[in-house]
């Protein structure tokens, strides 16, 4: 069999213990967004040099194709697929707090952008918060494991603290948004 199989000719497609779907079903629509992300941090590898943030980036793609065997899985027995746990949300709130150590933590609203890396890193950022919608959407669909929701929020702030790392390593300051015609007045 090839790459092409038809079955989604005509608008569905196959979803693990649910049979055939609509592909703007909200599970699909999670799962592409899930694989939209893991897509844009394969173009951010091509873009990082540092090793140890490729090895970070690399297990965040291997984490999301968990992410999607448990979304996928969902109305399956729980030990039929990979599942999110604790110890995924535990190991990446342990790296964030390793490194907001040393950045600090923001007392302002940063924007995206700096260098390469930072830049992709927050587009990174960006797809998380829109899979992260998509998974509320899909939960009123099937049941999610909640620690699948819990890493993927974690995780989208994990991209900004590695954005923030990124411009830090080679000194870019972080920028503030300048907000034009704002009196600071309130309006009565």
């Amino acid at each position: 069999m090839g790459v092409y199989t038809k079955v989604g000719d005509k608008g569905t497609t196959a979803f693990f213990g649910c049979g055939m779907i609509q592909k703007d079903d909200p599970r699909i629509e999670a799962l592409g967004a899930v694989d939209e992300l893991n897509s844009v941090i394969g173009v951010t590898l091509s873009m990082v040099q540092d090793k140890e943030l490729v090895e970070v980036l690399t297990k965040i793609q291997h984490d999301l194709f968990q992410v999607g065997a448990d979304l996928a899985g969902s109305a399956l027995e729980k030990k039929a697929l990979p599942r999110i746990t604790p110890a995924h949300i535990q190991e990446l709130e342990q790296a964030m707090d390793r490194i907001e150590e040393k950045l600090g933590v923001p007392t302002r609203f940063i924007l995206p952008g700096g260098t390469q890396a930072s830049s992709f890193l927050h587009l990174c950022r960006a797809i998380t918060r829109r899979s992260e919608r998509e998974l509320v959407k899909a939960k009123g669909v099937i049941e999610i494991n909640s620690d699948l929701m819990i890493y993927v929020n974690r995780l989208s702030d994990f991209f900004f603290i590695l954005a923030r790392q990124a411009n830090n390593e080679v000194n870019v300051k972080e920028q503030q948004p300048i907000y034009k015609y704002f009196d600071g007045k309130k309006s009565e």
